[in-house]
C-alpha cells in the first residue's frame, strides 16, 4: 500500500519546523506503512529540488541530532511541490493528476491543512469538488488533518463541522492539538490507569484542588495580528488547558480506543459548571503584559487578553466541589506546562503541634509537561537529629535520567503517524471541540457584560496580575508555580 501525503500551506514555518521533520524521524525509524509520498502545495514559486533543499537546511537546523545525510537523500525523493492556489478549483484537479503521475500512485491520501484557518471553508470545497476526498468506490482511505484554530467560538465550530460533515463521515476527519501528542501529556493516562496506588485516591476524598499551568516567557511573537483578534483564552484553553483537564479527571474507560475515550471526556465537558455572567469577576481573571498596546498590528486600546486565570468545577460524583485552577499567559517568568494535584491535609497533624509548627503542609504530586519532564511527588519526612521537626522532601522522576536526553519525541511525529494508521485517540471529535467552545464562549460572555473583570496589565516577566494571587489566596490556597519551583509548592 502506498499513501501520498499532501500539506496545503507548505512554504509556511509549521511544515519546516514541526511536519517535514516528524514524517523524516518515522521514515528514519522504519515506521511509516509502505510508501509514502509528500506533496507541498502553496503559492510559492518552487521546485521540487529548491523545496527538499529548504526542507534539508530545517531538518538540520532544528534537529541536528538526528540528521542524516545518506538517509535524508533517499527520504527526499518521496517529496515533491506543486505551487498552487489554494482558492482556484483548477488547482485541484492539477493535483489531483501529479497525485495519478507518481512513481507508486498512492492507495490512500492525507491531507494537512497547514494554512489560515480562513481558507478551510474553500479548501474543503474544492477537494470535494474534484472527488479527492470520496472514498467511495476505493480501496484505499482519504483523510483531512485541521490544525488548530478549529472556529474562532462555538458557531464557526458549528459550521466547520457542518461543512466537514456534509462532504466526509467523522472518521475521515482528524482536528489536531499538538499537546495531545506529547509523551508527557499521553503519560497522564498511563499514570492514572497503571499504578493502582493512585486511583484509589483520585477523587473529592482526598485531593483538595487541581492547578494546570500552561505559561510562556515570550510574547506574541511575529503572531501580533492574528493573537490580536484571539486572545490566549481562545489560543490556549479552549484546547491544550481543556485537554489536559479532561485527561486528568475523566472516568477509566473500558477500553482504551478512540471512541471510548472521547465519551469519558465529553462526560467531562458536559459535567463543567457554567460560571454565571454576574459571577465573572469572582471566578476569572485577566491581564495584558506591558508593552503589548505598543506593538504593530495590535489595534489601539486593544482588550485582548495576553494572561487569563479561570476556576471551574466539574459537577460529577468524583469531582462535586474541587476546584480547578486554570492559567495561562504571555511573556511569564518561566516557560512551565504543569499539572499539579494538591491533597487534603491530614484530619489532624499531631507531629506538626508537637514540633510547634504553625503551618501545616499537604502532599502534593506535580506532573510536568514542560520543559522538565517529570513527575514529582512531594511528602514530609522527619528532620534528623531535630526532634519532631519535618520539612518537604520530592520523589522524583525525570524522563531523562530514566530514558536518555534526547528519548521524547516531537509530538508531531505520533499524531501523524497515528493519522496515517487511522488511529483517532489523540484528535478531538466533533463534539468535543463544539462542548470546548461552548465553555470558552460562556467565559467570554461574562468579560463582555457589565460584571467582567477588569484587564489588569501585569509587568513582562512576573507570573502574571497581582489579583491572580489574590483570586487563589482568599481560599486559603497559592499557585505553584513551576516544576522549577520547588520552593513555591504549598507546604
Amino acid at each position: 500500500m502506498s499513501t501520498a501525503f499532501i500539506i496545503f500551506g507548505a512554504s509556511g514555518d509549521l511544515t519546516a519546523r514541526k511536519l517535514i521533520p516528524a514524517l523524516y524521524n518515522n521514515y528514519r525509524k522504519k515506521r511509516l506503512p509502505g510508501k509514502v509520498h509528500i506533496i507541498g502545495f502553496s503559492r510559492s514559486k518552487f521546485s521540487d529540488e529548491t523545496f527538499r533543499e529548504k526542507m534539508k537546511e530545517a531538518i538540520s537546523k532544528f534537529t541536528p541530532e538526528v540528521f542524516d545525510d545518506t538517509l535524508w537523500k533517499e527520504f527526499a525523493q518521496n517529496i515533491h511541490y506543486m505551487p498552487g492556489d489554494v482558492e482556484n478549483r483548477d488547482h485541484y484537479c492539477a493535483l489531483a493528476r501529479q497525485i495519478s503521475r507518481l512513481e507508486i500512485p498512492p492507495d490512500n491520501i492525507v491531507f494537512y491543512l497547514a494554512t489560515v484557518p480562513g481558507l478551510y471553508s474553500s479548501i474543503i470545497s474544492h477537494l470535494h469538488e474534484a472527488s479527492l476526498i470520496d472514498e467511495s468506490g476505493k480501496n484505499g482511505f482519504r483523510r483531512i488533518i485541521i490544525e488548530k484554530p478549529f472556529g474562532k467560538n462555538l458557531a464557526s465550530a458549528i459550521a466547520l463541522n457542518k461543512e466537514l460533515h456534509a462532504v466526509m463521515d467523522e472518521n475521515q476527519i482528524y482536528r489536531i492539538d499538538h499537546y495531545l501528542g506529547k509523551e508527557t501529556v499521553q503519560n497522564v493516562l498511563v499514570f492514572r490507569y497503571g499504578n493502582a496506588i493512585f486511583e484509589p485516591i483520585w477523587n473529592r476524598n482526598y485531593i483538595d484542588h487541581i492547578q494546570i499551568t500552561v505559561a510562556e516567557t515570550q510574547g506574541v511573537g511575529h503572531r501580533t495580528a492574528y493573537y490580536d483578534q484571539t486572545g490566549v483564552l481562545n489560543d490556549m484553553f479552549q484546547n491544550h488547558l481543556l485537554q489536559l483537564l479532561m485527561l486528568v479527571t475523566m472516568e477509566t474507560p473500558v477500553v482504551f480506543e478512540a471512541d471510548a475515550l472521547n465519551h469519558e471526556k465529553v462526560k467531562v465537558l458536559r459535567a463543567m459548571r457554567e460560571i454565571p455572567k454576574e459571577y465573572s469577576a469572582r471566578y476569572t481573571v485577566r491581564g495584558q503584559y506591558d508593552g503589548y498596546l505598543l506593538r504593530n498590528g495590535v489595534i489601539p486600546n486593544s482588550q485582548t487578553e495576553t494572561y487569563a486565570a479561570v476556576q471551574l468545577y466539574i459537577d460529577n460524583w468524583r469531582w462535586q466541589g474541587v476546584p480547578f485552577y486554570l492559567r495561562s499567559g504571555k511573556n511569564l517568568k518561566e516557560k512551565s506546562s504543569v499539572i499539579t494535584i494538591q491533597f487534603r491535609r491530614p484530619p489532624t497533624q499531631i507531629l506538626d503541634i508537637a514540633a510547634g509548627k504553625t503551618e501545616l503542609f499537604t502532599n502534593s504530586l506535580s506532573i510536568c509537561i514542560q520543559p522538565e519532564e517529570g513527575i514529582h511527588l512531594r511528602f514530609f519526612a522527619k528532620i534528623p537529629d531535630q526532634g519532631l521537626k519535618t520539612r518537604p522532601v520530592d520523589m522524583d522522576f525525570q524522563y531523562r535520567d530514566s530514558f536518555g536526553t534526547n528519548a521524547i519525541p516531537e509530538a508531531y511525529e505520533r499524531l501523524l503517524l497515528d493519522a496515517i494508521q487511522g488511529d483517532t485517540s489523540l484528535f478531538a471529535r466533533s463534539d468535543i471541540v463544539e462542548l470546548s467552545w461552548n465553555i470558552i464562549d460562556n467565559i467570554k460572555a461574562g468579560w463582555a457584560s457589565e460584571f467582567a473583570p477588569p484587564l489588569l496589565q501585569y509587568q513582562s516577566g512576573s507570573w502574571g496580575p497581582d489579583a491572580a494571587n489574590i483570586f487563589i489566596e482568599r481560599e486559603g490556597r497559592r499557585w505553584i508555580q513551576s516544576c522549577n519551583s520547588k520552593s513555591d509548592i504549598l507546604d
